[in-house]
């Protein structure tokens, strides 16, 4: 089985592909910084032809911080739009065959939704602060239905909480949140600040994937792409989240950073909780045990330690 990365080089699809190694599935990678731009069809339709794949696994988005799919709306719907399109149509034309594995952030669900539930995952309008990417994973739905229809191209919709784990940014603005806060917390301890800024009040309440655990998810998959229960959306779910505020003090156990918190109340929450329902999710991934949050938390510290270390050292 010939398995493409799109987004390989990035935080989610770096973890998917050591995973991949890990099982000894073989795959390529493919994204902006290998020299293949999603946005334009006739790259990535080069590129198929030369490498047609069996499977894709689509981690490829232009995506980052509430504040800066905010600030940066309009780029980031045109990206992502694009991207979409590009695949789905160069897929079309070259290889119809290939199994499409999408993410789906939970962004996409209704922002007023208590529980996310997958039945109900485009009843309602999505929340403000996240419009432009949230968008995009609702087109993301309705384009590989459609191709489907025409091309019979088959798409698995995995529906994903918010992420965390080691090869994310040290940029909070692009970083997932809770790797902004530990990146954060790392950095003032190296460099003795007075002081942590929290983005928000605290109050909102998210549910939490360490994203190798999504890369297992994957492996789950390749090994049985026939499996029960994935011709509908999934959410990869364990039904728990925690608000920012009990973040942050479960962070603060870790360090002995003596300074002064700061929530910036300025700052967006966002929708004010986001977790999701995991009955589907047991039914189709019966035996999956997820990575204890204790334990990924210790091993993204692990992982911002030696990279701010690696930073401040140059």
């Amino acid at each position: 089985m010939s398995v493409l990365v799109l987004g390989g080089t990035g935080f989610v699809g770096k973890n998917v592909c050591e995973c991949l190694s890990e099982h000894q599935i073989a795959y390529n990678t493919l994204s902006r910084s290998t020299g293949v731009d999603l946005r334009c069809m006739d790259d990535f339709i080069y590129f198929l032809q030369q490498n047609p794949p069996a499977v894709i696994v689509n981690c490829a988005a232009h995506v980052g911080s509430l504040n800066y799919v905010t600030a940066q709306a309009a780029d980031v719907i045109l990206d992502n739009s694009k991207m979409i399109l590009s695949i789905y149509e160069a897929i079309a034309k070259i290889c119809p065959q290939t199994l499409m594995i999408n993410p789906i952030a939970n962004c996409a669900y209704p922002a007023n939704a208590d529980l996310f539930i997958e039945d109900h995952w485009l009843d309602g309008h999505l929340h403000p602060s996240v419009l432009s990417y949230g968008a995009t994973r609702r087109f993301l739905w309705n384009i590989s239905k459609c191709f489907a229809m025409q091309y019979g191209i088959r798409s698995i919709s995995l529906m994903v909480p918010n992420m965390y784990g080691p090869y994310d940014s040290t940029d909070p603005n692009k970083a997932h949140a809770l790797n902004a806060l530990i990146s954060k917390f790392v950095k003032a301890e190296k460099t003795g600040q007075t002081s942590i800024e929290i983005w928000g009040t605290g109050a909102a309440i998210r549910e939490w994937l360490y994203a190798k655990d999504f890369g297992r998810v994957i492996v789950t998959i390749l090994n049985n792409p026939k499996m029960i229960g994935l011709s509908e959306p999934v959410n990869i779910a364990q039904n728990f989240g925690l608000s920012v505020g009990e973040l942050v003090d479960i962070i603060q156990e870790h360090f002995n950073y003596n300074g002064k918190i700061v929530f910036d109340e300025t700052r967006p929450d966002g929708a004010p909780k986001k977790v999701m329902d995991d009955q589907r999710f047991k039914k189709v991934f019966r035996d999956f045990e997820f990575t204890p949050f204790s334990a990924g938390i210790h091993k993204t510290i692990a992982y911002y330690q030696q990279i701010w270390s690696d930073l401040l050292n140059t």
